[in-house]
């Protein structure tokens, strides 16, 4: 399947994906947009000039109103799109609405309702694990039979550039017997995918994991920025707080679901096999492929595949107690790592918390970030018919705390059970 708008080769945004975000131009009101090779496709006046019953939302500052509309829609809407972007009849209609991409300015593409990060990698738990609590075993005895989470705070979820500053916060450093408050000197990345939900639930409603793809709108890419210093600190007993709730990032674009169906493979295999509540026939993995770059150099590349608890049941387990959904729900994975040691998706990992250093090619060393670091985390999958789409990419750099400089990294953080 090819369009007939340019599309370069190695764009993230073949007519295969057609992501939609929430964009600006000039000094219009933002809108909602679809990307396709270079250019967004302004969705609202395309569809008013079709007097098509759904123009409307396309019209909002944010995606809410199109992902309330429920699965049937979103199906109907893509097919739309496609047959338009696919058929040289329609190019006159079109071509009048694509906008640069680099002409636009993108915002939070929808607004978060609740957010919950999940710690899904048995990879990245292992390790930490084994960082933290080196004479016990590392996965907690929960670990393989749910979905461990936390909630986190809606309201510090920001799109893709927006400034990561160093937050203030109680920290003991090793060796002292009280803490200071003070910036963080352990901040740290953490790169993840996040599911977006379309379809609301009542209260009392489970989801089954069969249910998903009628819940679950399409995905983004995630950083937790993380203090694990802070973290470490106050998160014992009841885990992330302050040290994870001062920023999460997200890409500007959300990918379908319906576009990820070529990524779609089978689960790892678990054991022991998990309650009834979290299996179901048509469960499924996402053959993603992650890539994390710090000042431009590629410190990481992780894989989803081998993420240990699927989207499916991430969601079920969630539902499970009879908790709501609502639209704009941001569901996250947790840190994506696999077992190679170019697999972590954290510097706590990479670093074994801040005592191995990376040399980056510039010949600095990092254990964990400094103040003018960039972090760029991106990802591509395969589409059906042997294409490849990307999730464009979620990108920070790193301020100084404004109440004063970071302190000198001390050691690793004290243990932690957190994702």
């Amino acid at each position: 399947m090819t369009s007939w708008v340019p599309v370069a080769e190695g764009s993230h945004f073949p007519v295969q994906n057609l992501p939609y975000g929430v964009f600006s131009h000039a000094e219009e009101e933002p809108r909602v947009g679809v990307a396709i090779g270079d250019h967004v496709l302004d969705l609202a006046p395309l569809a008013a000039s079709e007097w098509a019953d759904f123009a409307s939302v396309f019209a909002a500052p944010s995606l809410n109103p199109f992902l309330a509309l429920g699965s049937r829609a979103w199906h109907a809407v893509r097919q739309w799109l496609t047959e338009r972007l696919t058929d040289e009849t329609y190019r006159a209609l079109v071509e009048s609405e694509l906008i640069p991409l680099d002409q636009v300015r993108m915002h939070l593409p929808f607004e978060v309702a609740d957010y919950v990060d999940f710690y899904t990698s048995e990879h990245h738990a292992r390790r930490l694990g084994r960082l933290f609590r080196p004479d016990e075993p590392p996965l907690p005895a929960n670990w393989r039979h749910l979905p461990i989470g936390y909630h986190g705070r809606a309201g510090t979820v920001a799109v893709s550039g927006t400034p990561v500053i160093r937050p203030d916060g109680q920290r003991r450093t090793p060796g002292s017997t009280s803490p200071s408050f003070g910036p963080t000197a352990q901040l740290d990345l953490e790169a993840e995918i996040g599911f977006v939900i379309g379809t609301p639930t009542v209260r009392g409603q489970q989801v089954g994991v069969d249910d998903v793809r009628e819940h679950v709108f399409g995905a983004v890419l995630v950083n937790d920025w993380s203090a694990r210093d802070l973290q470490s600190w106050e998160a014992r007993p009841l885990g992330p707080f302050l040290g994870k709730s001062f920023l999460t990032s997200i890409s500007p674009w959300v990918v379908p679901l319906d576009a990820l169906d070529g990524a779609m493979v089978a689960p790892p295999t678990q054991e022991p096999p998990p309650l009834s509540y979290l299996r179901g026939e048509h469960d499924f993995g996402l053959d993603l492929d992650l890539e994390v770059r710090l000042n431009g150099h590629v410190v990481a590349r992780p894989q989803y595949a081998g993420m240990y608890w699927t989207p499916a049941q991430m969601l079920a387990h969630l539902t499970s107690n009879g908790a709501s959904l609502r639209t704009g729900d941001l569901i996250a994975s947790g840190t994506v790592s696999g077992p190679g040691e170019d697999e972590c998706g954290s510097l706590i990992e990479i670093t074994s918390g801040g005592s191995t250093p990376i040399v980056l090619p510039d010949g600095t060393t990092r254990s964990f970030l400094e103040d003018g670091d960039e972090v760029i985390v991106q990802a591509t999958a395969p589409a059906l018919d042997g294409a490849r789409l990307g999730f464009g990419a979620v990108a920070g750099r790193v301020r100084p705390a404004s109440h004063g400089s970071a302190p000198a990294p001390t050691g690793a953080p004290e243990p932690a059970v957190a994702p």
